[in-house]
């Protein structure tokens, strides 16, 4: 899905495309996790999905472990690579701080703001957050509790040779989660929210009502059936009312 060394799929993006839309998967994953939603958008919005050194084509790079350094580098990447279409970011779990922290750097840094943040299997409180300690579990623990999250296709888990390619940037991934530190900031873009019903990583009922304290834009949440990963059954309803927000607000932002 990814070229090697390129930050984002597909390398370049559709010229015909009035909007770009900057995609970031889960811990431990890449582009791949967004492999169907170039078909499920409407043309006026062409998809980048991110890939994270460590995994799938840039599985040679050496992989992030520390917050800043990823969160700088991707920054970097993102600047580099917007034009003067607007752009907007939607993000799953690790994706969804990602794209979150992306914003407000944007802001303190004076440059356009995405003209939509979509968060999907996160919230800055009340969800499951791991320890440094649980990144260095014994690999047979590790496939346990990622088995029950449902967080790979079944088959990745009797495949030695797969799960020691999606190990490491799991692990990688899960020591950068373990050191985002929430501060209360808020966007100034519209953004909006999506989750499973049944996430287990969702450790209070209101978890997801907490966006409304991020920004004065909130444009709600949608909540479907399913667990965290609720978003691989339910990807064409979310890319519909995703794309029904952007394409609208896009067309603001342009004019």
């Amino acid at each position: 899905m990814s070229t090697a060394g390129h930050w984002f799929h597909p390398v370049e993006p559709s010229d015909e495309a009035e909007t770009r839309l900057f995609l970031l998967p889960h811990a431990g994953s890449g582009a791949i996790i967004y492999r169907d939603w170039a078909e499920l958008l409407p043309p006026t919005i062409a998809p980048q999905a991110v890939t994270l050194p460590g995994r799938h084509n840039r599985r040679e790079e050496e992989t992030f472990e520390k917050w800043d350094p990823l969160l700088d580098a991707l920054y970097e990447a993102v600047v580099a690579e917007i034009d003067d279409r607007p752009f907007a970011f939607f993000g799953h779990c690790l994706g969804a701080q990602l794209a979150y922290r992306l914003t407000v750097r944007l802001a303190e840094d004076g440059m356009p703001a995405p003209a939509l943040l979509g968060t999907s299997g996160w919230s800055p409180i009340g969800f499951f957050q791991p320890t440094e300690e649980q990144s260095r579990m014994p690999d047979p623990e590790l496939v346990e509790w990622i088995k029950k999250l449902g967080s790979f296709p079944a088959e990745v888990y009797d495949n030695p040779e797969m799960l020691a390619l999606v190990v490491p940037a799991l692990r990688a991934d899960l020591r950068v989660a373990a050191q985002y530190v929430d501060d209360g900031v808020t966007v100034d873009c519209p953004f909006v929210s999506y989750g499973g019903r049944s996430d287990p990583l969702q450790e209070t009922d209101d978890a997801m009502t907490h966006w409304k304290d991020r920004g004065e834009r909130y444009l709600g949440h949608r909540e479907f059936p399913g667990g965290h990963f609720y978003i691989d059954q339910h990807a064409a309803a979310v890319t519909a009312d995703f794309a029904r927000h952007l394409d609208r607000l896009a067309a603001t932002v342009s004019g």
